[in-house]
């Protein structure tokens, strides 16, 4: 038992590489500020290891050239931290080690104090992640994964992975909100700061949405959609994509992470028939799919939308007449606890807590 505790602690200490005495005792100060003990090391196999398990690395400006930090593989969580300004050629090293910044002291103090504390708390739960895509066009599986996020707000995220389906935030009335959009956002790569993302975009009614742009729709990079979605769930955020009906790569690498995939299902026979192709596609995101029926007059019957497309359903939503006129005035949609979406966005996010924690 002892053994365990004892390597579980040396699992959170930040790792210091440096022989800076000046640059040491300035990260030691900061470090126990923060409340965590330092791990040093600049070579061997104490440094491989420690690289490997430490939730944060800070490697002195002095470290750069070390050719034992430049062998080991990339990581997440490399901050560079120096005294002055560096040179060009010590850039190129905190570059080619992966270092997510370059932290100058004393003026990143604050930002360095920040950082580490937030690597040595404990580790938040990791968002669960809903996509929802629609069977045909028109389904309204937008209409649907708006409803899901309001009815989990506060605090979850809703991304609209359709750069040309005119932006979420039309349905939450909130085109004219401040904050980033797709535009903004599509340079994005790798680790990026969830809490200062999120305060960065649009929010309705405790709802933040990555929503498209209506002047300049453009293609939505794959690394910029996970590195969004991996964001928000990092800082225990749930998040809602709404996923087109022709999705491209970016949309369907997302969708092959999610904890729960909603697939919107107009109860007539063609729209039913798509769902099926969807469903049975090699290797398709939508294999196991929960299915959500949209009622119409005359339709096909909750059974013989489950025959026809080969999986079991979730819930029936059921003709909501407040839906259009609401969305015409840029209303949200209506998710009290009668309301047809209300009930149906209820539901799934009961599936979803059923699911089991993904690795």
């Amino acid at each position: 038992m002892s053994t365990s505790r004892s390597t579980s602690r040396a699992s959170v200490r930040p790792l210091v590489v440096s022989t800076d005495d000046s640059l040491l005792d300035d990260l030691l100060r900061l470090l126990a500020t923060a409340g965590a003990e330092a791990e040093l090391a600049t070579g061997g196999p104490a440094l491989r290891r420690a690289h490997r398990q430490a939730p944060l690395v800070l490697v002195g400006a002095d470290a750069l050239t070390a050719g034992a930090l430049r062998a080991l593989p990339r990581r997440p969580g490399v901050v560079v931290v120096a005294g002055r300004d560096l040179p060009a050629a010590d850039w190129a090293g905190a570059v080619e080690i992966g270092a997510e910044r370059v932290a100058v002291l004393p003026d990143d103090e604050s930002w360095l104090l920040a950082r580490c504390t937030a690597a040595v708390r404990d580790p938040v739960e990791r968002g669960r992640l809903v996509v929802v895509g629609g069977s045909c066009g028109g389904a309204g599986a937008s209409t649907l994964a708006t409803a899901v996020a309001l009815a989990a707000a506060p605090g979850v995220t809703l991304v609209d992975a359709d750069p040309w389906g005119a932006g979420l935030d039309l349905l939450l009335g909130a085109e004219r909100a401040d904050g980033l959009r797709w535009p903004d956002l599509t340079g994005l790569r790798g680790r990026v700061a969830g809490d200062a993302l999120l305060a960065a975009l649009p929010d309705v009614g405790g709802v933040s949405v990555v929503a498209a742009s209506r002047s300049s729709p453009q293609r939505i990079p794959p690394d910029a959609l996970a590195a969004v979605v991996d964001a928000a769930r990092a800082v225990g955020c749930p998040v809602v994509v709404d996923v087109p009906r022709i999705a491209g790569e970016a949309a369907l690498s997302v969708a092959a992470e999610a904890d729960l995939a909603v697939l919107v299902v107009p109860a007539r026979l063609r729209a039913a028939t798509a769902a099926r192709l969807l469903v049975e596609a090699p290797d398709s995101v939508w294999a196991g799919a929960h299915v959500v029926i949209r009622s119409v007059p005359g339709g096909l019957s909750r059974d013989e939308v489950a025959d026809v497309v080969g999986r079991p359903v979730l819930a029936e939503l059921a003709h909501d007449r407040s839906a259009v006129p609401r969305g015409e005035r840029g209303e949200p949609p209506l998710v009290s606890a009668r309301s047809p979406l209300g009930t149906v966005a209820r539901r799934i996010l009961g599936a979803l807590q059923a699911q089991p924690v993904r690795p």
